[in-house]
């Protein structure tokens, strides 16, 4: 290849690469663009400046890259789908992630009745943040990998697992830390609602939180790598499928952790009380494990130093979410709020999170950072997210029409594993669809808004839209779905008893 004694200026190397791709072809070993413009040949020892936001690269630079389907012909690595495929592909994980989001409902109704539940109340705040913190950890970890594999960045096997173990370990220390934040929030407000906090009340939280974010962000990590590979040996688009499968039985394994945990520690906390100190002493002692081990991939070193920010601000938000439900069910009446505040969460969380994953995903292919298409420059209009001829415009109106028919499946569902002995009254279950599909059409145009922002200041929304979609997802749900019950309780007061069951 003759190389050109001077470049451009680098504002237009960019474009002059993305209108000529095949200046790539003519080299035997791939180019690398990078954010500033600049051209570097890399080596098949993948040695070479990397930055997260890259400019991703087409799949003709990456010759190990081999990806099925629905990758189009002329090679610019945009998926490639029908209406109907794409319907297809989201909605089996869809249906999964909802009877996930019913099975943590259930679970939830029950283990409430516990005595860890009944006597350390504060661990209902807890909850929405945990499975808040594990649901922006998980997808945003599957957005990422779900862009790299469109993108070609997984092609060879040493940069692909460079990438896992680096993303994985990140989200390990992600986790600890977020642990402990989401223990300190929920002493916080707890102490502020009662008035007071028993000192043993505060360890066993501690304890439970951390021991639950490490364990299922562990478990969920793992899973969800085997996701992504498995979706792209089998040509299917990681994008439509990866975030929900991330939450498919997120919930339900989160909770259970963290039932399990509480109930244990609530045993060991009168006689054993140094088995609590000893887990929190050794899950601190695995940061600087974690720490050094993502530094060794400069994408989640990158994300060491810059991805705290969207992670935390989205707990604080689930946490007033917490706040709110937990306030709700100190009503008698209002206690069968908690079997179907995990189902309109996490149902809004999946679906907007497959929206932001494939917008980021186009942005990474089609533009440079901070590069918009012109139709995007100017005020936002709200009919711009569901009218249009784009593929991420028919994701959009496909998402929004799944919700009334998922819903009403995953009610169903509900009415069936109680064992069929009660059902939501009519006028609640409108007013559940209802609140359902006011959170899913504002979080849908959020997400439009929030990523095409992003990415105008050199931010890459796979690492930071996700957990704050997440975590508005969670805080709409559970306020919408509060007002729901308390209004139909000033309507028809003594008419229905929600907490046997909305019969």
């Amino acid at each position: 290849m003759v190389v050109p004694e001077s470049l451009p200026p680098s504002g237009s190397v960019g474009q002059q690469y993305r209108s000529n791709p095949s200046l790539s072809q003519q080299s035997g070993g791939a180019q690398h663009l990078s954010s500033s413009g600049n051209i570097s040949q890399v080596n098949n020892s993948l040695h070479f400046e990397y930055s997260e936001t890259d400019l991703l690269l087409p799949k003709e630079l990456n010759s190990g890259s081999r990806l099925h389907g629905f990758i189009r012909a002329n090679g610019s690595g945009e998926p490639a789908e029908s209406a109907c495929a794409m319907l297809l592909q989201i909605l089996v994980p869809f249906l999964l992630a909802g009877l996930g989001t019913v099975s943590a409902g259930l679970l939830l109704d029950v283990v409430q009745n516990w005595d860890v539940f009944q006597e350390v109340t504060e661990i209902l705040i807890l909850i929405p943040a945990v499975l808040g913190m594990k649901g922006n950890l998980e997808m945003t970890l599957a957005s990422r990998l779900s862009t790299a594999v469109n993108t070609g960045k997984m092609g060879s096997a040493r940069e692909k697992w460079l990438l896992i173990v680096g993303n994985l370990a990140l989200k390990q220390l992600q986790a600890t830390v977020l642990g402990l934040l989401a223990f300190l929030m929920a002493t916080l407000l707890g102490w502020m609602i009662e008035g007071k906090m028993p000192f043993k009340h505060a360890v066993l939280l501690c304890s439970t939180s951390v021991s639950t974010a490490f364990m299922a962000s562990l478990l969920q990590g793992i899973t969800m790598v085997g996701v992504i590979i498995g979706s792209r040996r089998m040509g299917i688009n990681p994008d439509n499928v990866a975030t929900p499968m991330a939450a498919s039985f997120g919930d339900l394994i989160t909770l259970a952790f963290l039932a399990c945990f509480s109930q244990w520690f609530y045993f060991f906390i009168e006689q054993y009380s140094y088995v609590l100190y000893l887990v929190d002493l050794l899950l601190l002692c695995l940061i600087p494990i974690w720490v050094v081990i993502a530094t060794k991939h400069p994408a989640s070193h990158i994300l060491l130093r810059t991805g705290w920010g969207p992670i935390i601000t989205a707990m604080l938000i689930s946490s007033i979410g917490g706040l709110i439900l937990d306030k709700t069910v100190s009503d008698p009446n209002l206690v069968g709020i908690i079997i179907y505040a995990p189902v309109i969460n996490g149902v809004g969380g999946n679906l907007v999170s497959i929206q932001c994953s494939r917008i980021s995903t186009q942005l990474h292919l089609k533009y440079s950072l901070g590069e918009l298409p012109e139709d995007l420059r100017s005020c936002y209009n709200p009919c711009r997210t569901f009218f249009g001829s784009d593929a991420n415009h028919r994701s959009a109106q496909i998402l929004l029409l799944l919700v009334i028919p998922g819903h009403l499946v995953f009610l169903y569902t509900i009415h069936l594993m109680k064992g069929g002995h009660t059902f939501p009254s009519p006028l609640l279950t409108l007013a559940f669809l209802f609140a359902s599909l006011i959170q899913v059409f504002s979080l849908l145009c959020i997400a439009d808004c929030m990523v095409h922002g992003l990415w105008r200041k050199h931010k890459d929304p796979d690492s930071y839209s996700i957990p704050y979609l997440t975590a508005l997802g969670d805080f709409l749900g559970t306020a919408l779905l509060s007002v729901d019950f308390v209004m139909l309780c000033i309507m028809l007061p003594g008419r229905i008893h929600f907490s046997e069951g909305l019969r």
